[in-house]
């Protein structure tokens, strides 16, 4: 599989955004995916999955894994707006906007305020960025757990909890700082807008929900909510996965994004 490539891109505002790009653009479109609290890495491998069949593009989003973050960018409607102009710069059309936990709530808000019509579908991971219409169904705070708590809620296979023990401090530190940037960015209410989910019935493009089924941290039914906002969402649950289902069932994500794409987004493309 073809190495991905990093750049760093000025978009205007003098905004610096560092990307990775993955495959070739020759089509004048592509996917691109935003990546959660987590960070980039957390996305790497179905970025490089689905580069075999389009052009992807996965930017961190600034202040995350040391890049700068001016302090006038400290809100997720100002992520979505760089990204738009991300979209601009790279002059990529029809796109398809990935986005996992707080990426969701990102490409949301994109779709959102896409008047030059770069974006052609959404595809949410176990997003948050909604308020829970009931206290058990709200998304936890991470930031008030301890690390291994967090982890334990976060994947439903054991295998791929991180181990925090084996952090080296050059490794804890670089978590922390992201975390640090995430509560930026979420603000006084962190996990939401309150007045997102009532502004999602004008979002027409196509919208897939993914969820998995054993997230602790945005539950199930959260997710139902999400698609529910929407004025037609497809929702599609992931068995054996939590809150990153992307890593954990890589192949059935992957499965649901293709048939979304062959049956809602282009249908009859492969005829």
């Amino acid at each position: 599989m073809p190495t991905p490539t990093t750049r760093t891109i000025t978009l205007p505002g003098e905004l610096t955004v560092t990307i990775q790009e993955f495959g070739e653009n020759t089509e004048g479109t592509g996917v691109l995916v935003l990546h959660g609290g987590a960070g980039p890495r957390t996305v790497a491998g179905l970025s490089n999955a689905l580069s075999e069949h389009v052009h992807v593009v996965t930017p961190t989003h600034p202040g995350f894994d040391g890049t700068p973050r001016p302090d006038r960018f400290d809100t997720v409607a100002d992520l979505a707006i760089a990204y738009l102009d991300l979209l601009d710069t790279l002059d990529l059309k029809d796109v398809m906007v990935i986005g996992n936990s707080v990426g969701g709530w990102i490409a949301a808000e994109m779709a959102l305020r896409d008047n030059r019509g770069r974006i052609g579908a959404l595809t949410l991971l176990n997003a948050v960025g909604i308020h829970a219409h009931m206290v058990e169904n709200r998304v936890l705070d991470p930031r008030t757990m301890a690390p291994s708590d967090v982890s334990q809620l976060s994947f439903a296979q054991a295998e791929f909890r991180p181990d925090f023990t084996s952090f080296t401090p050059e490794q804890r530190a670089a978590a922390a700082a992201n975390q640090q940037t995430l509560a930026v960015y979420g603000g006084d209410h962190f996990t939401h807008d309150p007045k997102l989910r009532t502004r999602l019935h004008r979002v027409t493009i196509p919208v897939l929900v993914i969820w998995g089924e054993e997230d602790g941290i945005a539950p199930l039914k959260y997710g139902r909510g999400y698609a529910d906002a929407f004025p037609s969402a497809h929702f599609t649950p992931i068995p054996n996965a939590a809150h990153f289902p992307q890593i954990e069932q890589l192949g059935a994500t992957l499965g649901a994004i293709g048939e979304f794409v062959e049956t809602v987004v282009k249908p009859g493309a492969r005829d």
